[in-house]
């Protein structure tokens, strides 16, 4: 009997998803929405990615272990990891025991180092180790769905396809009226129709920054938020 491969294959490529579709919205509600949006990004003029990072493979392995992680968590685990493994070709040759014990405390540590060093396997087949630019380049590596790469293109490339929607964003769309969405496409969907495009990627770094530090998801301190006057859920 012949014995099991010890390393993960690389998941097969996906078919690329087609960016949620953006729900017609009136001048007045845009006009509003914009008005709160300057405010915010005026309290918090330093907003941008909370991922520590070198390098644009950096960010996307940064990325992927941030799922169901919080940013702090996983830059507290990443001056190791990338200590240890630099380069995709380090983490498509590392034993998948290394990688997992590298990354155990981001959670589903098991999941993440097999797409992760999937992910790398890709890249040196398929880009040369280089991450590429396109949306449907970086949808065909393991562990990479829509939000990710919306993060790596917008921070790394400049290019917004869409609102990353992480869950201070989705808390705050809510909170603030700009979506009833159930889930992050949802929300996404929303948020494309009320802001333009040149605004997305300013639109969720500022709104993660302002709900990490006054919307918070148990006590929003209310009468500390710029934004209090205009906002239907503010107790203030």
């Amino acid at each position: 009997m012949t014995s099991p491969d010890p390393s993960p294959r690389p998941a097969p490529p996906r078919r690329p998803r087609k960016p949620p579709r953006a729900r017609r919205v009136d001048s007045k509600a845009r006009g509003q929405a914009g008005r709160v949006f300057e405010r915010l990004r005026e309290a918090h003029p330093d907003a941008r990615c909370a991922l520590d990072f070198r390098t644009p493979f950096e960010l996307l392995v940064a990325t992927i272990l941030s799922a169901q992680c919080t940013d702090a968590r996983v830059n507290r685990v990443t001056p190791a990891l990338f200590a240890a493994l630099p380069t995709p070709q380090a983490f498509a040759d590392a034993p998948i025991e290394r990688i997992e014990e590298l990354v155990r405390t981001t959670g589903f540590f098991r999941n993440k180092a097999k797409n992760i060093q999937a992910a790398s396997r890709r890249l040196l087949e398929a880009y040369g180790g280089e991450v590429p630019a396109a949306m449907e380049d970086l949808l065909t590596l393991p562990g990479v769905a829509r939000k990710t790469a919306n993060v790596v293109r917008g921070v790394v490339f400049h290019v917004a396809d869409g609102v990353v929607v992480d869950t201070h964003v989705h808390r705050l769309a809510h909170r603030l009226g700009w979506s009833d969405g159930k889930t992050p496409v949802h929300v996404e969907r929303d948020l494309m129709a009320l802001f333009p495009k040149e605004a997305w990627i300013d639109l969720a770094h500022t709104l993660t920054f302002h709900g990490r530090r006054v919307c918070a998801a148990r006590k929003p301190r209310c009468a500390e938020c710029p934004v209090r006057e205009m906002c239907p859920s503010s107790t203030a």
